[in-house]
């Protein structure tokens, strides 16, 4: 039985811990910003705003889109399954994008998932072979 690599927990929780994050933007977007673009307003009514609808509800898709990548790739790695590993790194190619920590943590992440042993650990866990009967 091979030993975890260490930091793999580590990981497991920063995606999920994204997974959150996002979830707040998304909790964020629902009670303020599209009140305001459907037309309500402390001041009064407002003219309903289509583009500002629009804009909204796919920020919330790709937020959702987000938090499901997120969280497979956070539970792919506690289950140790190969294709958990990929798409944590694909995660944190995204993740690139959140400067300044996401950016750091993104490179991190992505060294760490790419380092032999930890590809050796996806590879030939027991969770990955299949039996032949």
């Amino acid at each position: 039985m091979k030993k975890r690599p260490d930091l793999l927990l580590l990981v497991a929780i920063w995606q999920l811990l994204i997974a959150f994050l996002f979830l707040i933007g998304i909790a964020a977007i629902s009670i303020f910003a599209f009140p305001v673009a459907i037309g309500i307003s402390l001041y009064g009514p407002r003219i309903f705003d289509v583009g500002a609808v629009f804009g909204l509800s796919i920020a919330i898709l790709f937020l959702l889109g987000c938090i499901g990548l997120s969280i497979s790739g956070g539970i792919g790695i506690l289950m140790e399954k190969a294709w958990g590993r990929i798409i944590s790194i694909i995660n944190a190619v995204l993740s690139l994008f959140y400067f300044p920590v996401g950016t750091v943590i993104g490179v991190l992440v992505i060294i760490y998932l790419t380092k032999a042993d930890v590809r050796e650990y996806f590879e030939g866990s027991p969770n990955q072979q299949i039996s032949k009967a």
